[in-house]
């Protein structure tokens, strides 16, 4: 008799919508990193989730790293760089451990894109949220790889700081003729395609200004105007060709006069621009 009241209870508290699975508990923020696999592709996150059911996500990546095992010290950095400047707390925020030491500069787009796919596709149910809008931020490699993600998948919008390398065929000139210091990229790359010289096909396909059309969303660019030489001897090249794609979403170039290489994290004009175009898709 007793076992049939208790049972009458619990069938009467379920019927008014008393929670009994995990799924209807109230949503807790979350702060860790997480193996996450896309397509049989594998990559570590950060994530940075707000106590909150439904939530935009603003996908993160920082800019090189020589040692892989560094990235999660990178990916964690750059996390709490852009939530410094971010002027929301209700945005999880995904920063990507992408890889880099053992491959060709490039190829790590392989990781980036299953980051992407796995926070559209599968995030909703490995963390028990409703993902709503998706944003791309990245800074330096990290905006070259937010870049080239906008030429594949659509999002709500893209921010991409001092994005580069822009023009691996001047820059790997340089190296080979010992005008500046040689470096782990256009090493990697001279030990498979030869020098520039011989291949420069290889070395401008895996260059940022080979994705210049073709974005899929809204995506703002923000430079200091003081950044490297290297940097700068490409960029308006890089920006008229933009401005001159015929088949992009709109693209919007904040550049910050004296501004420096991390002149978004810096800059108030950027940090604001960086909100504005957020709050604004």
């Amino acid at each position: 008799m007793r076992l049939l009241i208790i049972f009458v209870l619990f069938f009467i508290s379920c019927e008014k919508g008393t929670p009994t699975t995990l799924s209807d508990e109230p949503p807790t923020a979350f702060s860790g990193t997480k193996n996450i696999t896309y397509n049989n592709i594998q990559v570590d996150v950060v994530i940075d989730k707000p106590a909150l059911k439904e939530v935009d996500v603003l996908i993160v990546f920082h800019g090189t790293v020589l040692y892989d095992s560094n990235i999660i010290t990178a990916a964690n950095n750059i996390l709490d760089n852009f939530k410094e400047i971010l002027n929301r707390d209700d945005m999880m925020i995904v920063s990507v451990a992408y890889p880099g030491e053992n491959l060709l500069l490039g190829d790590n787009i392989v990781q980036a894109e299953a980051a992407l796919l796995w926070v559209k596709n599968k995030a909703n149910e490995e963390l028990n949220i409703t993902v709503k809008k998706v944003f791309l931020a990245g800074h330096s490699q990290g905006g070259y790889l937010v870049t080239r993600l906008n030429t594949m998948h659509p999002t709500n919008g893209v921010i991409a700081n001092a994005p580069g390398p822009l023009n691996l065929v001047y820059r790997c000139q340089l190296e080979e003729s010992g005008q500046i210091q040689s470096g782990a990229t256009c090493t990697k790359l001279k030990n498979v395609y030869g020098t520039t010289s011989v291949n420069p096909t290889a070395y401008m396909q895996r260059s940022l200004l080979n994705f210049t059309t073709g974005f899929k969303s809204d995506i703002l660019f923000v430079q200091g105007l003081n950044d490297s030489p290297i940097q700068m001897y490409s960029w308006p090249t890089f920006k008229q060709d933009v401005m001159n794609c015929v088949n992009c979403q709109n693209s919007q170039f904040v550049e910050i006069a004296n501004g420096e290489h991390a002149s978004l994290f810096t800059s108030p004009i950027a940090i604001t621009a960086f909100n504005d175009f957020i709050n604004s898709h």
